[in-house]
Protein backbone atom coordinates (compact mmCIF):
# COMPACT_ATOMS: atom_id res chain seq x y z
CA UNK A 1 0.00 0.00 0.00
CA UNK A 2 1.47 3.34 -0.94
CA UNK A 3 1.08 5.65 2.22
CA UNK A 4 0.26 9.02 0.20
CA UNK A 5 -1.50 12.08 2.12
CA UNK A 6 -5.37 10.57 1.51
CA UNK A 7 -4.57 6.83 3.09
CA UNK A 8 -3.17 9.01 6.09
CA UNK A 9 -6.12 10.99 6.43
CA UNK A 10 -8.05 7.75 5.99
CA UNK A 11 -6.48 6.02 9.01
CA UNK A 12 -6.38 9.21 10.92
CA UNK A 13 -10.12 9.31 10.54
CA UNK A 14 -10.71 6.01 11.69
CA UNK A 15 -8.27 6.34 14.75
CA UNK A 16 -9.97 9.47 15.50
CA UNK A 17 -13.82 8.42 15.23
CA UNK A 18 -12.69 5.02 17.42
CA UNK A 19 -11.30 7.69 20.45
CA UNK A 20 -14.34 9.98 19.73
CA UNK A 21 -16.40 6.68 20.82
CA UNK A 22 -14.37 4.76 23.72
CA UNK A 23 -14.57 8.48 25.33
CA UNK A 24 -18.50 8.83 24.79
CA UNK A 25 -19.01 5.21 25.72
CA UNK A 26 -16.86 6.03 28.81
CA UNK A 27 -18.81 9.39 29.63
CA UNK A 28 -22.36 8.42 28.32
CA UNK A 29 -22.70 4.15 28.29
CA UNK A 30 -24.85 2.58 26.14
CA UNK A 31 -27.94 1.87 28.21
CA UNK A 32 -30.28 -0.02 25.57
CA UNK A 33 -29.66 -1.31 22.53
CA UNK A 34 -31.45 0.13 19.61
CA UNK A 35 -33.72 -1.10 16.44
CA UNK A 36 -33.76 1.02 13.62
CA UNK A 37 -33.47 0.58 10.16
CA UNK A 38 -31.11 -2.64 11.06
CA UNK A 39 -33.20 -5.28 11.62
CA UNK A 40 -30.89 -6.13 14.77
CA UNK A 41 -30.32 -5.05 17.95
CA UNK A 42 -27.22 -2.62 18.21
CA UNK A 43 -25.22 -0.14 20.01
CA UNK A 44 -23.74 2.69 19.20
CA UNK A 45 -20.71 0.79 18.72
CA UNK A 46 -22.05 -1.61 16.38
CA UNK A 47 -23.41 0.84 14.56
CA UNK A 48 -20.15 2.46 13.68
CA UNK A 49 -18.48 -0.95 12.88
CA UNK A 50 -21.54 -1.61 10.56
CA UNK A 51 -21.08 1.65 8.68
CA UNK A 52 -16.95 1.75 8.30
CA UNK A 53 -17.45 -2.07 6.65
CA UNK A 54 -20.66 -0.73 4.43
CA UNK A 55 -18.55 2.40 3.34
CA UNK A 56 -15.32 0.20 2.79
CA UNK A 57 -17.75 -2.06 0.33
CA UNK A 58 -18.86 0.93 -1.50
CA UNK A 59 -15.90 2.26 -1.97
CA UNK A 60 -14.55 -1.00 -3.33
CA UNK A 61 -17.85 -1.01 -5.57
CA UNK A 62 -16.99 2.56 -6.90
CA UNK A 63 -13.29 1.48 -7.60
CA UNK A 64 -14.16 -1.84 -9.72
CA UNK A 65 -17.25 0.03 -11.44
CA UNK A 66 -15.99 3.44 -11.92
CA UNK A 67 -12.84 4.65 -10.81
CA UNK A 68 -13.06 8.16 -12.12
CA UNK A 69 -15.98 8.78 -9.81
CA UNK A 70 -14.42 7.86 -6.43
CA UNK A 71 -15.94 11.07 -5.04
CA UNK A 72 -19.28 9.91 -5.48
CA UNK A 73 -18.45 7.13 -4.14
CA UNK A 74 -16.66 8.80 -0.63
CA UNK A 75 -20.35 11.37 -0.50
CA UNK A 76 -22.30 7.49 -0.59
CA UNK A 77 -20.33 6.53 1.91
CA UNK A 78 -20.74 9.36 4.24
CA UNK A 79 -24.29 9.23 3.70
CA UNK A 80 -24.10 5.34 4.68
CA UNK A 81 -22.33 6.25 7.84
CA UNK A 82 -24.45 8.95 8.66
CA UNK A 83 -28.30 6.48 8.19
CA UNK A 84 -26.81 3.84 10.17
CA UNK A 85 -25.11 5.78 13.19
CA UNK A 86 -28.09 7.60 13.03
CA UNK A 87 -31.35 5.71 12.36
CA UNK A 88 -29.44 2.07 12.62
Amino acid sequence: MAWTLPTAIFFIAIAVGLTVFTVIEIIRPTTKRKTGVLPISTTRGDRFFISLLGSAFIHLVFLGLAPSLIAIGSIASIAWALIVLRWG
